[in-house]
């Protein structure tokens, strides 16, 4: 994807350098429970459900009465100030840096007028940098998770290291699958700005677990969408290979795939984040449609 020319957003804030303590351990306030509870249901997917399998063995807790969604997020804890200054030196950390500020800036200009056409205001999410652990306005950060969205706070939190998982873990290359990482995370704040993220976690409030789940599931894909309507609106700036290797990172992280890396076994009714077949049907959808009112999962259901 080409967005070499392309500037840099400033809404970047930066925690890399700042020690959180490793995130505040497995025990207290600030544990591997309450982070699993507050941001697994907004994280991106990679490795997530890894961390929170585990996590809840070792805690005995039955791991899929945990996979709901992440209603129960922690208070909101501050965070870096976002300033001009503070964003272009985060910016221009390195490479990866630079274009994860690219990709966001471009959503601000793909999604600003998409909302503008409905008569709507986008306010724009900010991007949170951090190195391994980091504080969210959901508790802690800690790079296993993967990059999510945290509501609390309206703002993404990466670690660019994610990126090497990609490659290494997963064998997806391109920057488009990089951008389609960002991307689906904004998709979460574009259900945040229509409404559509806190209604939809009302419902998970009295959802048995099975529901809850089911309902997540359909959050996710629709951020799949969102992601693809953000491609769509760049297609000038897509270079070829690049859709494939979005539908590849989309297929890399479906549940029923992760599931079977990390636990040799496939339990529909834990998914989180939909099929590796649905990921890339949604992503795909919005790719072809640019519309955002094609990703209304909710009517249409997983399947489409």
């Amino acid at each position: 994807m080409r967005l070499d020319d392309y500037r840099t957003s400033d809404n970047v804030g930066d925690e890399r350098g700042q020690d959180y303590g490793g995130g505040g351990g497995f025990g207290g306030g600030g544990g591997l429970l309450p982070l699993l509870f507050g941001i697994v249901g907004s994280r991106f997917g990679i490795g997530g459900i890894v961390v929170l399998v585990i996590g809840a063995m070792l805690f005995g807790v039955n791991p899929l009465g945990l996979m709901g969604g992440g209603q129960n997020a922690l208070p909101a804890g501050g965070g870096p100030t976002i300033s001009h200054e503070g964003a272009a030196k985060a910016c221009s950390a390195n490479a990866l840096s630079k274009f994860s500020c690219q990709v966001l800036a471009s959503t601000e200009d793909t999604w600003g007028p998409i909302f503008a056409q409905q008569g709507k205001e986008y306010t724009p999410t900010a991007l949170i940098f951090y190195s391994r652990n980091g504080q969210s306005g959901c508790g802690a950060a800690q790079s296993a998770m993967g990059p999510f969205y945290c509501p609390n706070d309206k703002r993404i939190y990466l670690d660019t290291e994610f990126y090497d998982e990609l490659q290494n873990r997963f064998k997806v290359n391109g920057n488009f699958a990089q951008a389609y990482v960002i991307a689906h995370e904004v998709g979460h704040h574009v259900q945040d700005e229509l409404g559509i993220l806190g209604e939809e976690n009302q419902k998970q409030q009295s959802a048995s677990t099975k529901q809850s789940n089911a309902i997540q599931v359909l959050i996710e894909l629709q951020a799949d969408c969102f992601a693809g309507v953000w491609a769509a609106h760049n297609r000038d700036r897509i270079e070829p290979g690049d859709v494939e290797s979005g539908l590849n990172a989309a297929h890399a992280i479906g549940d029923d795939t992760l599931q079977q890396e990390a636990q040799g076994r496939v339990v529909p009714d834990s998914f989180t984040h939909g099929t590796s077949a649905e990921r890339m049907k949604w992503l795909k959808r919005g790719i072809d449609s640019g519309d955002p009112n094609q990703c209304d999962t909710f009517s249409a259901g997983a399947d489409g």
